[in-house]
């Protein structure tokens, strides 16, 4: 709002302005401002691109009000400290409100020609994956890191599904029930290097305190000759704006599943006519 009311402001001074300059102009300068943030590695691309909607907008609120007292008052100036004031005064009082949680989940499902337990294979030994195989995803296109493998292995916990994906992400899915060729669940364990600094900013890192994913369950069903396969994701998000984060997440999340449950589907139907799919070792991990 600050930004917005600035710009409205010194645009003010030089001439009046059309109403409609309340509106694209401070919307302009938010969109600049992110940007900044961008250049001097204050916020990574992710959160850029989650947070200048909210920014752009909450500017324009600024700009209007400003070009409102521009135009019907002689104290544009004390309007203007005011709204100097305000990041100062609630920023110091939301350090002492209590950061709320929202817990949701997102479920798709799609019908895949193929087996149950080709389908089931294909989920435990998911190797080699390309980047033309998951980059549609919008969660890839805006900075996250592709994955590259999800194997199952042994542990001495039981067998537990390895993720691998670029910038050295890694992590484990443990699973807490399996049904094989019908049902899987798992939660997710990540260790002290599972997300380097350089890898995601710190608004979205899996398991951190704004964001996490809790679980995923898959659901085999046969149907006809071929297999429903469907997904259910639990996650959660802890901000001050959860009106905008949960159903932002949602998005990302549905959208991230579909690629997701294509990436099997294709795979599975593929199997074993096309070399480039690897086929599943006997037992598939489940």
């Amino acid at each position: 709002m600050a930004i917005g009311a600035t710009t409205a402001y010194i645009a003010e001074r030089k001439c009046r302005r059309p109403w409609s300059y309340y509106f694209w102009a401070p919307f302009a300068a938010n969109i600049l401002f992110v940007l900044g943030t961008l250049a001097i590695f204050i916020e990574g691309l992710i959160c850029a691109v989650v947070i200048v909607p909210v920014f752009a907008t909450i500017g324009v609120v600024g700009g209007v009000i400003m070009g409102i007292v521009c135009r019907v008052t002689k104290w544009p100036r004390h309007a203007l400290y005011g709204f100097a004031a305000v990041p100062l005064i609630f920023g110091d009082l939301e350090g002492n409100v209590a950061t709320p949680s929202r817990l949701g989940s997102v479920e798709r499902a799609v019908v895949i020609r193929a087996a149950p337990e080709t389908v089931w294979h294909q989920i435990m030994n998911a190797r080699e994956i390309r980047p033309e195989e998951m980059e549609q995803a919008w969660i890839f296109r805006i900075g996250v890191p592709l994955p590259l493998a999800g194997v199952v292995e042994p542990s001495p916990d039981g067998a537990v599904r390895k993720i691998r994906m670029g910038k050295d992400v890694h992590f484990d899915q443990v699973f807490t029930e399996s049904r094989e060729n019908r049902y899987v669940h798992w939660t997710y364990r990540l260790y002290p290097d599972s997300f380097l600094p350089y890898a995601l900013d710190d608004h979205v890192v899996v398991g951190g305190y704004y964001f996490d994913v809790k679980d995923t369950s898959y659901i085999l069903t046969p149907v006809g000759e071929g297999t429903e396969l469907r997904i259910n994701m639990g996650y959660r998000v802890t901000t001050q704006f959860n009106w905008y984060a949960e159903p932002l997440a949602d998005y990302l999340l549905r959208n991230f599943e579909q690629v997701v449950l294509e990436f099997y589907r294709r795979r599975s139907e593929r199997w074993p006519a096309d070399p480039s799919v690897h086929p599943p070792p006997d037992g598939g991990g489940g």
